[in-house]
C-alpha cells in the first residue's frame, strides 16, 4: 500500500514518488491545511482543481468536535470529508503547546482544557495514536512535545527526550496497517540536541521522519540552519515532511536541503486577510491602487481565479465583507503554492533546480506593495 522512492535529484533537492493507499504523492509537495477536515473557504473541487494531492487535518480539533469516534462510524476522514485523496494527520502536540495557559505536561502525557468548553481531557501518546487510527488518515504522527521558542536549553532537552520515550510508545500503539506513522525529530535549534533527537528517532525505524518544533518563534536563518542540519542525519530513503514552514521562499530554501513534504496556513489565511501571493511579489487587495484595477491579480497565473476576476472586483468584495472574496483568494493562492512545488519538482527533474530557485526568488522579491494606502 505504501511505497516512497526519490526519482531525480539537483543539488541537494530530489523529486520523488509517495504511494499511499489513496494515491500516489509528487514530491516536494505542499499540503494545504484542512485544519476541521475542510479547506477553508475552498470546496473539495477547488482544491483538487488547484492541484493538491495531500491534505492535512488536526488530531486536536477533532478529537473535540466532532469527535474522532464520530468521523470513524461515517468512514474516517475519506468517508466523512468526500475527499479522495490522501491524508495526513498531526499528533495533536503542536496544539496542546499553544494552550500553554490551559496544560500540565507530565511524563504520561498532556491534560488540557478544551478550548471549546473547557471540559478536561488528557493526550497521550497512547490517545493520539487511537484517535488517528480512528481518523483513518494515510500519513500519521507520533505524540511529540513542542515547546515555544526561545526556551531555556534544559526545556528544550527535557522536550526532546520526552518525544522520543513518546515515539517509542507511539510506534508499540499504533495498530493499523494501511498508516505510515512519522516519527518527529525535536530539539529547538540547539544542534546538539538536534542532533540527539534525530539519531534517536531514526533508530526506531518509523518508515517517514518530521522535522518538527520550527516556526514556533526562532529567527529565520535558525530555521533553515535546523533544516540543513537535519538533511545531514534523515534517511536518505525516506520521506522528510518539514511541519509549519512556510512561506514560497522557506519552501525553495527547504527544498534544496532534501525536504519533500510542508504544510502551512498562510496561503489560506493571508487569503482571508487580503494578501495574495504572486509571481511579482505579494499583493494586499485593500491597497487603494487597486480600486479601478481592472488587472487579474496575477497576470501569469492560469488559476480559475485570475482567468475570471479583476483586483478591482476583488477589492470591493473584500472590503463589503462578502464571502466570496475569501473563496477566490484563496483559489489562487492555493493554486500558487501547489503550481510553485509542481514546476519546482519539474526542474529537479530537469536538473535545474538552482537556476529555478534563483528565477523564482527574484520575483517573489519584487515590487512588493505596502499594507494599505
Amino acid at each position: 500500500m505504501f511505497s516512497f522512492v526519490v526519482e531525480a535529484r539537483s543539488g541537494r533537492s530530489r523529486a520523488g514518488r509517495l504511494v499511499t493507499p489513496h494515491g500516489a504523492v509528487a514530491t516536494p509537495a505542499f499540503m494545504p491545511v484542512g485544519t476541521a477536515g475542510a479547506v477553508k473557504a475552498a470546496p473539495w473541487r477547488d482544491v483538487g482543481e488547484a492541484g493538491a494531492q495531500l491534505l492535512l487535518a488536526n488530531t486536536y480539533h477533532l478529537m473535540l468536535r466532532p469527535g474522532d469516534e464520530l468521523v470513524a462510524e461515517l468512514g474516517g476522514l475519506h468517508g466523512f470529508t468526500g475527499w479522495p485523496g490522501a491524508w495526513l494527520t498531526d499528533s495533536g502536540g503542536y496544539q496542546v503547546m499553544s494552550l500553554a495557559a490551559l496544560r500540565t505536561v507530565d511524563e504520561e502525557g498532556v491534560a488540557f482544557r478544551s478550548h471549546l468548553d473547557g471540559a478536561l481531557h488528557v493526550l497521550t501518546p497512547e490517545r493520539s495514536m487511537q484517535v488517528q487510527m480512528n481518523l483513518g488518515a494515510d500519513l500519521v504522527m507520533a505524540f511529540d512535545e513542542c515547546p515555544p521558542l526561545p526556551a531555556p536549553r534544559d526545556v528544550v532537552r527535557a522536550a526532546a527526550e520526552r518525544t522520543t520515550r513518546w515515539a517509542w510508545r507511539s510506534r508499540q500503539a499504533h495498530r493499523r496497517a494501511d498508516q505510515w506513522l512519522f516519527g518527529i525529530v525535536q530539539g529547538g535549534v540547539d544542534p546538539e540536541l538536534r542532533e540527539r533527537s534525530a539519531r534517536e528517532i531514526v533508530a526506531l525505524d518509523f518508515p517517514g521522519h518530521a522535522v518538527g518544533g520550527l516556526a514556533v518563534g526562532e529567527a529565520k536563518p535558525d530555521t533553515m540552519r535546523v533544516v540543513a542540519q537535519m538533511d545531514g542525519l534523515l534517511p536518505e530513503d525516506k520521506p522528510r515532511y518539514l511541519m509549519g514552514v512556510g512561506t514560497p521562499e522557506d519552501l525553495l530554501a527547504a527544498v534544496g536541503h532534501g525536504v519533500d513534504l510542508f504544510d502551512c496556513v498562510l496561503p489560506t489565511r493571508n487569503a482571508r486577510n487580503g494578501q495574495l501571493f504572486t509571481s511579482h511579489g505579494r499583493l494586499s487587495i485593500r491597497n487603494a491602487r487597486h480600486r479601478r484595477d481592472p488587472r487579474p491579480p496575477d497576470p501569469a497565473c492560469p488559476c480559475s481565479t485570475c482567468a475570471r476576476t479583476s483586483r478591482a472586483y476583488l477589492r470591493h468584495l473584500h472590503l463589503a465583507g462578502e464571502m466570496t472574496a475569501a473563496h477566490l483568494m484563496t483559489v489562487h493562492n492555493l493554486f500558487f503554492y501547489l503550481d510553485t512545488l509542481r514546476r519546482l519538482r519539474q526542474s529537479i527533474l530537469l536538473g535545474r533546480f538552482e537556476e529555478f530557485r534563483g528565477e523564482t526568488l527574484r520575483g517573489l522579491s519584487a515590487a512588493a506593495e505596502p499594507a494599505d494606502s
